[in-house]
């Protein structure tokens, strides 16, 4: 969605639900859910995960949506827009992705965890979101629920045990719901993962359907590096006359010269709509941009799901994703120490996108 105005956030709701994977028939007795929590103003970033160990933090993920047709007179085809092209998803008319071939799901998509040989899951969280008010509406009451097959496996149910969802006044309905899935991928290892009936909407509007998921996962392995390991999450809208967002990730010293990665998982961004960014520093340091060949300096938003290095497999392997990001940055030393941790800001200053989630894997010793 390009270029949105008027007021950004009108109200969150934040709802507490028992955890997490529930098994197919067979497997593991469900807790019954937790009552609603009370509608708050926001959902603040808070510290989800913390280790101090020889390891890092990988991540799977893709989109639950794409493009159709165009719908605006210069908008580029829909193959090009898959393909990379400059486009945002409200050029076009917006429908599922689906690769599982199963007629009881109407969205799925697969990613790949990456595991170094040897090593072992510490923490692995499912994120999952996007927009419930296109052409067509989607309940509110479906955000907390999907679905999630981890390599050669069914599908088992998952319910969030954190849920967020905002409303802003250009029409667009928007929520992340999230779990935690240790137990699922700890056993599963690595491999493509397939994540169903993400609660998004599809059609054409001015705000743009856009939507997708997130698997974060932390690792341990003896021959890494001593690091920190750290994911914070949230959901706040920022943008738009140059409104940021930014977490200080604390309890994680950092070294001089600190080496390892940065990630993020926003919503909204359009490809070509430049002038948002995402720095890191500490109070010893001036903020250094984050970029790479998939996300120049002032357009990190652009719709890209990325990494440093060989990228992990996707299916489908669209290069723009028209609305979601969810990026690995490297992070190559250009810090001074500072015991009180990271600084990451996100900003940008001609579209409205909203911040979903930030990790790092810092060295702890230099």
């Amino acid at each position: 969605m390009r270029n949105s105005v008027g007021p950004l956030l009108r109200r969150a709701t934040l709802c507490a639900l028992s955890l997490a994977v529930v098994a197919t028939p067979g497997g593991p007795a469900v807790a019954a859910p937790a009552p609603p929590a009370a509608e708050a103003a926001g959902t603040e970033f808070a510290q989800r995960y913390h280790a101090l160990q020889h390891g890092g933090i990988t991540r799977a993920a893709n989109t639950a949506i794409t493009c159709r047709e165009p719908m605006a007179p210069r908008a580029v085809s829909c193959p090009s827009a898959r393909g990379g092209g400059m486009a945002a998803n409200n050029d076009f008319d917006m429908f599922y992705v689906d690769v599982d071939k199963d007629p009881n799901t109407y969205n799925s998509s697969r990613g790949e965890v990456r595991l170094p040989p040897g090593s072992r899951v510490t923490y692995a969280r499912l994120y999952w979101g996007g927009n419930l008010h296109v052409g067509e509406r989607k309940p509110p009451r479906d955000n907390g629920k999907a679905l999630i097959a981890e390599p050669g496996g069914s599908y088992r149910d998952v319910r969030a045990d954190t849920l967020a969802g905002h409303r802003t006044a250009d029409g667009a309905d928007a929520f992340q719901a999230s779990a935690d899935v240790t137990r699922l991928v700890r056993s599963g290892g690595p491999g493509l993962y397939t994540v169903a009936q993400v609660n998004v909407a599809m059609g054409h509007s001015k705000a743009g359907a856009w939507g997708g998921w997130t698997l974060v996962v932390a690792y341990e392995d003896k021959a890494a590096p001593l690091r920190h390991l750290s994911v914070w999450d949230g959901f706040d809208s920022f943008g738009a006359r140059g409104r940021g967002h930014a977490v200080r990730l604390g309890g994680m010293p950092v070294p001089g010269r600190a080496k390892g990665s940065v990630g993020m998982v926003a919503y909204d961004g359009d490809r070509g709509t430049t002038g948002d960014t995402l720095t890191v520093s500490t109070d010893r340091s001036r903020p250094v941009r984050l970029s790479d060949a998939a996300n120049p300096a002032h357009d990190v938003l652009n719709s890209t799901i990325s990494e440093p290095g060989r990228q992990s497999a996707r299916t489908p392997a669209y290069a723009n994703t028209l609305g979601y990001d969810s990026d690995i940055f490297r992070l190559d030393g250009g810090l001074k120490a500072d015991r009180k941790g990271l600084l990451i800001r996100l900003a940008s200053r001609r579209e409205s996108a909203w911040a979903g989630v930030l990790f790092a894997a810092v060295d702890a010793k230099r």
